[in-house]
């Protein structure tokens, strides 16, 4: 039994960090130190929380009371107030946008009210650096059943029942890529966790190694017993300096503890991981990159056949999976493969977390049930548009994925229904755009990433999406065509068709479903010379509406080329001649006077 009274968790991802969470740990042990509550009250450090937007987050257990947007000065008033008198600190308590209403559990919030937490299970609720933490919540008892009570054939067709699909974006089955890999021939084999996460705004695998690295480590162990493999190992990104700190120190205590090594659980099996740093690139997320990676050679794609299960890591087979698609295989062993098939769709099992962000009020990550649609997520979850805007449209499946409007915000989320619609699950992520998003000039930053991170190998992704870029850069600054817009298209499709792995393949989707859904936007770029939005600056044009200027001066202060002259209570007026369209008046002006096309 726990000798400390009250627990207080402090968020420690990197969100948190960034915003000061280390120096709350430091003053909540500092003054709990000095006022002699130190050995009734503990302070925890644990993984992310999701809700990101109010980090750092404090959470006061067994009161269960939520503290959101907590500063290393707060720490006094909560222990004083809270700890000592047992009376909330109201101003830190998070406040629901939609009711301007208080709410201190974080059951209560609608960020969290439609979550079904499997891959994040213990996130921000334990100590990632601490194994007994883990093994109190029933860590490794998967790992035990597994070794003791079941063939490796048995944990095969646990989880081929439980539907579980690849969460790194193809969604092939987990289980028969387990049992491909135990089929082949060979008596050495591999199991490779990718935790190369490359998509922008995407951080659901970093957060799950941060904040519980030995369900990722337990999962391995399982898998590796499963397939016949005795060693792992985890591709993780060198940008990764916590989740790698956190994932060493996990293997070094279940080292420790004999639960890597030899004779696992008194069986005559052994396993034991080692890490891979990449260098982060994004076509290393393919499972033939990452695997000529891991062994030292240029990270680009192979051509299948043969795929990975038959000859992989060194020509032996591999089984390559994501960190969130093995944090889901300890609860499946566990509650069996009913429970978790009980879930989600009839071909999408389980939940699916997303990286959510954009111009959306909560950011953070969501963990749903498949078949949740996106209007739950953005407006309940994510608690509407920010500032009041419009809702225009979301991208989901990052650079690979697509747009997807209004008219399909009830969609349910699975890997078919996000097909149907343009679109794909892709890793993850999740961003949400509104009326002041221009959807060419987004098309154009997917481009310019996914023309940044081609291997080179193939010429239809190393030359066409340069040549698609161009075409983009062409038509946001005002010299595009007609012609270019069919010239475009049609490259899109040919690079579909031609490009070797998946990253050219799915490149000109932002580019298709764009021109799909907001064809408008491209003719008005082109034939207008005008951006509806004002994001493409060489098409923007800043003025000042008279009837709504009141001479502050604030705009000619602020504009870096002294374009805007007006006397003090005059109306201002903007020299187009020399307007740079920095949108520096557009940002300062208080009475929206200064309009922006």
């Amino acid at each position: 039994m726990s000798k400390f009274r009250t627990n207080i968790l402090i968020c420690g991802g990197t969100g948190c960090i960034a915003s000061d969470s280390d120096k709350v740990i430091k003053n909540f042990n500092l003054i709990l130190k000095a006022r002699g509550y130190d050995e009734e009250v503990q302070v925890i450090k644990t993984g992310c929380f999701g809700f990101c937007e109010q980090g750092p987050i404090v959470k006061i257990e067994p009161d269960n009371v939520f503290y959101v947007r907590v500063q290393p000065k707060d720490a006094a008033e909560i222990v004083d107030e809270h700890i000592i008198k047992g009376r909330k600190v109201e101003r830190l308590l998070y406040e629901e946008p939609r009711k301007h209403e208080k709410i201190e559990q974080h059951k209560n919030m609608l960020f969290y009210k439609k979550q079904l937490r499997i891959a994040l299970r213990n996130c921000g609720l334990i100590n990632p650096e601490d194994i007994y933490e883990y093994i109190a919540f029933n860590g490794y008892d998967a790992l035990g059943r597994s070794l003791t009570k079941m063939t490796p054939d048995e944990v095969i067709e646990t989880i081929k029942k439980s539907g579980l699909r690849g969460r790194g974006g193809g969604g092939f089955p987990t289980g028969l890529k387990w049992e491909y890999t135990r089929k082949s021939e060979g008596t050495i084999k591999y199991i490779i966790c990718n935790a190369d996460e490359g998509d922008p705004g995407a951080f659901m695998d970093r957060s799950i190694l941060e904040g519980d690295p030995h369900s990722v480590i337990e999962a391995m162990t399982i898998g590796g017993y499963a397939i016949g493999a005795n060693e792992g190992i985890v591709y993780i990104r060198a940008e990764y300096p916590l989740a790698i700190e956190r994932l060493t120190i996990a293997i070094n205590q279940a080292r420790d503890l004999g639960l890597l090594g030899k004779n696992i659980f008194g069986t005559d099996f052994r396993f034991d991981i080692t890490l891979k740093y990449g260098a982060g690139a994004f076509v290393c997320g393919e499972e033939t990159a990452l695997i000529n990676s891991v062994e030292g050679k240029r990270g680009e794609p192979s051509n299948k056949p043969p795929y990975p299960a038959q000859e992989g890591y060194w020509d032996r087979p591999t089984c390559v999976n994501n960190v969130e698609t093995f944090a889901n295989i300890p609860s499946i062993i566990l509650k069996g493969s009913d429970w978790f098939s009980s879930i989600g769709t009839e071909k999408s099992k389980g939940t699916k977390v997303f990286a959510l962000a954009g111009k959306v009020n909560n950011v953070g990550l969501v963990e749903v049930p498949m078949g949740t649609t996106l209007r739950e997520i953005i407006y309940d979850i994510g608690g509407g548009i920010f500032n009041n805007h419009k809702f225009k449209a979301v991208q989901t499946g990052g650079p690979s994925g697509g747009v997807i409007t209004e008219e399909h915000l009830d969609t349910p989320i699975d890997y078919e229904h996000l097909i149907e619609v343009g679109s794909m699950m892709g890793s993850g992520g999740m961003i949400v755009m509104d009326e002041t998003n221009c959807m060419v000039n987004i098309a154009k930053f997917y481009l310019e990433f996914t023309m940044d991170e081609s291997c080179g190998r193939c010429t239809p992704c190393r030359v066409g999406t340069k040549r698609m870029h161009e075409f983009l850069e062409k038509i946001t600054s005002g010299k595009g065509t007609m012609e270019d817009l069919d010239a475009l298209k049609q490259l899109s499709y040919m690079i579909k068709d031609g490009s070797l792995c998946g990253l050219g393949q799915t490149a000109p989707n932002p580019v298709l479903s764009t021109m799909k859904y907001f064809w408008d936007e491209y003719i008005a770029h082109v034939k207008d010379k005008h951006c509806p939005t004002g994001e493409c600056t060489h098409l923007a044009k800043y003025s000042i509406d008279p009837d709504k200027c009141v001479g502050c001066t604030a705009c000619a202060k602020v504009c870096p080329v002294d374009c805007i002259s007006g006397e003090v209570k005059r109306t201002h007026v903007i020299d187009q001649s020399r307007c740079i369209k920095c949108g520096a008046c557009f940002d300062t002006c208080k009475f929206s006077a200064v309009i922006k096309p």
